[in-house]
């Protein structure tokens, strides 16, 4: 008898496996903001985001812990609110945005960490440097507006920039860097559901 059930436990779970929906969301560009932020002189903060970007979120039903996803942003679309400062980082001090027109992130996994909370594991490809990286994810909930579902999120992270290649570095007089070798990444999300197969 307790073997009966056992095998109909997973048969159960095996049949809503194969017949669970795959649900694909894309960017709300209007709404999604890409930014970074590092430290000038050790005494404030400069940011930045990436004006141009794409991507494809893909997961089984609603459920975000098996999200598949794939963003890609265009590195001659950064944006500092400075022309001389955007020129130096499409250069090959930094980005090269010339020779690698784009950065990409490929998510590998999405766990729980807590309430609306998880932690995404994924490929970060900066040039031509590959890392995998993890981020924090704060979930603010579904909503349903102008007649399509939406999903917003929160990403924050940390990186190393000269772990990709982006080594300009000078020191001021008292030996601090002008630019941190720290970088913050935060992103503001809004994924609109497309449909479910």
């Amino acid at each position: 008898m307790k073997t009966i059930k056992i095998l109909s436990v997973a048969l159960t779970i095996l049949f809503s496996a194969s017949f669970a929906q795959t649900t694909n969301w894309k960017f709300d560009q209007s709404h999604t903001q890409i930014k970074f932020a590092v430290k000038h002189l050790l005494i404030s903060e400069v940011t930045g985001n990436f004006k141009k970007f794409d991507g494809t979120v893909t997961t089984n039903g609603d459920d975000f812990t098996t999200a598949k996803i794939s963003f890609t942003a265009e590195t001659n679309s950064i944006f500092t609110d400075n022309e001389k400062r955007d020129a130096h980082l499409k250069s090959d001090d930094f980005f090269n945005a010339e020779k690698f027109p784009q950065l990409k992130f490929v998510g590998k996994s999405m766990k729980k960490a807590g309430k609306n909370k998880y932690k995404l594991t994924g490929d970060l490809t900066i040039r031509d440097v590959t890392k995998s990286v993890t981020l924090d994810i704060v979930y603010n909930g579904m909503t349903t507006a102008w007649g399509s579902t939406r999903a917003g999120f929160q990403l924050s992270g940390t990186i190393n920039r000269f772990d990709y290649n982006l080594k300009w570095n000078n020191l001021i007089e008292t030996g601090g860097a002008v630019v941190s070798n720290d970088v913050k990444i935060i992103c503001d999300v809004e994924l609109i559901k497309e449909n479910q197969k």
